[in-house]
């Protein structure tokens, strides 16, 4: 009887395994799933594919029980499929709020485009909205008709589970994390459960007992080989997996839609930077005694709630020659030219990241064009992604007299650098003045702001504005965090930017990244400095009249504050530092507490090392160990047949025949010879002979003692112990010689046996029974 005949499910033994089967689907696909939530939020769209799922399911197996063709039944779950979406996605287009009518179809095509446009804006995980939710309902309701029909229908469970894994790799493909072991443990159960009640079923015929007594020796090793399969899958994700090299991290918020890391000028960086694993995305060699912020959007435009990225004419980027004028500073302020050099890598963006000021970007492929008024380069088209370019910048040097007494503002600057939304929290002016009370220059009181931020009060915490809902840079938000005291560079910077504004001082938020980890030492000149996709970073810029925009660091632990030197200066920057390279003779701000380091937290500042020989040490040990655990693995199928043949040897010599048999078969199996359960030993024996050059007065002796104990009931007899042990290592040693040393190395390292056992289906060959 074909396993696809609905009569196959009239018996009560077939129905519980239909229904058995129908819930193995359905606990796989929730195992399958729960890897989706790292990438996209659970939400309504989770219970409407939970939904989906059971009705496609019930009504399978409800069908399947009243014994309908396979056809009718997958025509029925699709029927159910598509009227379930359309109560859910399309009811105002509907006859009854349930039937779809053409102007239902035609709704798809836009559910499906919303869908894509979720998908490249988004930031993982991804807030699924109507369209997002359509597909994920739809796919997920689509792979349940199809797991059904191949399990149930085409009795096929291995190639369900095929289908089942690789749905399970998709988000850890989109956004690398750690293996979700509770889930993957789930998967592997819900399949194996769907194999062993798949073998079982076809195992327990309609026949009498005796029958099935018969057939369950054939699928013995189904069992034992989808347990070993399991185990060894398990060990291999919470093992291996996490010491392969990891794909880039990709985000859809720009770029070319290829993967790699990107930047988000949304100030939604909080999802960015709580990705599990931080990938270099860019190196950098820099003439300037420190490797400098680079900075890739501008943001000036404040609502209230969001800042917007700043716009404007643009001007195309020469190949050669300079793209943006040199910034306009008094004529008592020396300037210092630097030359930095960026390789980009995993970085997949349409802005790029430049140092401030940059007056000549050369080396770029492709269509790029800059924007003068905040000296950013971007593209329309193109992508960041495998760039090589050169920036030339030309750096002004104050000192701190003279920064001191500028003012801040001056005739040019938009009214967005300055302006603020009505509304704003009373707290954030109040703490503002409070904090500057005794400052007496914009230039101290911003200062004091940036020491007050990376005091003992704030903490740098990527989770904690998650946790009490305010991630983001609105004015609610800055407010809550000027109470809460703890959040990430968003935070810092926005609050920063915010209560500068309270003061009257135009300010703005740039977003890029923070200075790299040194990897070589100087080469001509210049030290070479690795970008990671945690260093993605936001900071403020207040505009000094005479100098520019110049950048501060509030946030707490990271970074380089922002202090000038006192004293003269001269053409190589003398005593004087620049945002980015603080003096020692400068104030420093007050001891902060040590928060948590995350991967951001460890961004070195300066250029000893420590912290990126720390991660090579760490890394180094990281691979010795599994290394050391994978060759562990590697030998733990031969130790543990060497064990199991101690065990049965033992036997052996106390004269068990039938355990000296199975040693034979078990040899033999390792070393690719079938043994099926339809040969008798005698003739088993002599396929041993004249195939393979098996011992014969061996196998003579063996075939004998094997008979006695089935037909005889001698089954043990301790005299009998050491010639049945010389027999076996003789048939052992002469079965071994006749094959090849690569064959007999892999039966040493990888023995079959252990997964498939002598009689079993897999221990079969339909070629060597058939003469």
């Amino acid at each position: 009887m074909s396993a696809a005949d609905p009569s196959t499910f009239r018996s009560p033994r077939r129905r519980r395994d239909a229904l058995l089967l129908s819930l193995g689907v359905l606990a796989a696909i929730v195992a399958a799933l729960l890897p989706v939530f790292s990438v996209i939020e659970p939400g309504a769209w989770t219970a409407g594919a939970l939904g989906v799922t059971v009705a496609v399911l019930g009504t399978g197996l409800v069908a399947r029980l009243f014994s309908l063709p396979a056809l009718v039944v997958s025509v029925l779950e699709a029927g159910v499929w598509i009227l379930l979406l359309t109560a859910m996605f399309g009811r105002d287009s509907t006859l009854l709020g349930i039937i779809p009518t053409p102007a239902t179809f035609g709704l798809v095509p836009d559910l499906v485009a919303a869908a894509a446009e979720e998908v490249r804006v988004g930031v993982a995980p991804v807030d699924a909205a109507n369209g997002l939710s359509f597909v994920l309902v739809a796919a997920v309701g689509a792979l349940a008709i199809v797991l059904d029909h191949v399990v149930l229908t085409a009795r096929m469970p291995l190639l369900a589970g095929v289908g089942l894994v690789a749905v399970s790799l998709i988000p850890t493909i989109a956004v690398p994390a750690e293996v979700d072991v509770p889930g993957f443990v789930l998967l592997a159960a819900a399949i194996l459960f769907l194999l062993r009640v798949e073998t079982r079923s076809r195992t327990g015929g309609a026949s009498g007992d005796g029958a099935r007594t018969a057939a369950r020796p054939r699928f013995a090793g189904a069992s034992a080989t989808a347990v070993g399969i399991a185990a060894v899958a398990v060990v291999v994700a919470i093992v291996a997996t996490p010491l392969l090299p990891q794909p880039g991290l990709r985000f859809a918020s720009g770029g070319s839609g290829g993967f790699g890391s990107t930047i988000n000028p949304n100030l939604e960086l909080g999802n960015d930077l709580r990705q599990p694993r931080p990938v270099d995305v860019l190196n950098v060699r820099t003439t300037a005694p420190r490797a400098p912020y680079l900075r890739a959007v501008t943001l000036s435009q404040f609502d209230g709630s969001v800042w917007e990225p700043d716009t404007g004419d643009t001007v195309q980027v020469p190949a050669d020659g300079p793209v943006f004028d040199p910034v306009t500073v008094d004529a008592d302020i020396p300037v210092v030219d630097w030359t930095t050099d960026v390789v980009v890598d995993e970085l997949d963006s349409p802005w790029l990241p430049i140092p401030y000021p940059a007056l000549q970007v050369s080396g770029l492929q492709g269509d790029w064009l800059g924007l003068p008024q905040n000296a950013t380069v971007v593209t329309r088209s193109g992508s960041t992604r495998d760039q090589e370019y050169e920036i030339s910048t030309r750096v002004p040097r104050p000192t701190l007299e003279q920064i001191r007494a500028r003012p801040v503002g001056g005739d040019g600057l938009p009214d967005s650098v300055r302006s603020l939304p009505d509304g704003v929290p009373a707290v954030i002016e109040e703490t503002a003045r409070a904090v500057t009370a005794e400052a007496q220059s914009p230039y101290d009181a911003l200062v004091d702001l940036q020491a007050w931020f990376r005091g003992t009060d704030f903490r740098y915490s990527l989770d904690a504005p998650v946790e009490d809902g305010f991630d983001g840079a609105g004015l609610d938000a800055v407010a809550q965090f000027l109470e809460r005291r703890e959040g990430y560079c968003v935070h810092f910077a926005s609050a920063f930017a915010v209560m500068a504004r309270t003061l009257d001082m135009p300010a703005r938020i740039v977003v890029g990244y923070l200075p790299g980890t040194p990897t070589s030492g100087a080469q001509q000149g210049q030290t070479t400095y690795t970008v990671s996709s945690s260093q993605l970073h936001a900071w403020p810029e207040v505009f000094f009249e005479g100098i520019g925009w110049v950048q501060f660091e509030p946030t707490n632990s990271l970074g380089v504050p922002t202090y000038f030197a006192p004293g003269t200066t001269d053409a190589e920057g003398g005593a004087v530092t620049t945002p980015d390279q603080p003096d020692a003779s400068a104030p420093q701000p007050a001891p902060t507490t040590a928060p948590q380091l995350s991967d951001e937290d460890a961004a070195p500042t300066g250029g000893t090392g420590a912290a990126s020989a720390a991660e090579a040490d760490a890394t180094w040990a990281a691979w010795t160990a599994g290394s050391v655990v994978l060759l562990l693995l590697l030998a733990a199928p031969a130790v543990t047949r060497i064990l199991r043949r101690r065990r049965r040897r033992a036997r052996v010599l106390s004269g068990d025949a039938l355990a000296a048999w199975t040693a034979i078969q078990e040899r033999a199996i390792d070393l690719g010879i079938p043994a099926p359960a339809a040969e008798s030993p005698r003739r088993y024996a002599a396929r041993l002979r004249e195939r393979h050059g098996a011992d014969a007065a061996a196998l003579d002796l063996l075939v004998d003692a094997v008979e006695r104990a089935s037909y005889a009931g001698e089954a043990v007899d301790a005299d009998a112990g050491p010639r049945l042990g010389a027999a076996v290592d003789a048939v052992d040693r002469s079965l071994a010689t006749a094959v090849s040393p690569a064959r007999r190395l892999v039966a040493a390292v990888l023995p079959r046996s252990l997964v498939v056992r002598p009689g079993s289906a897999y221990a079969e060959s339909r070629e060597l029974i058939s003469h």
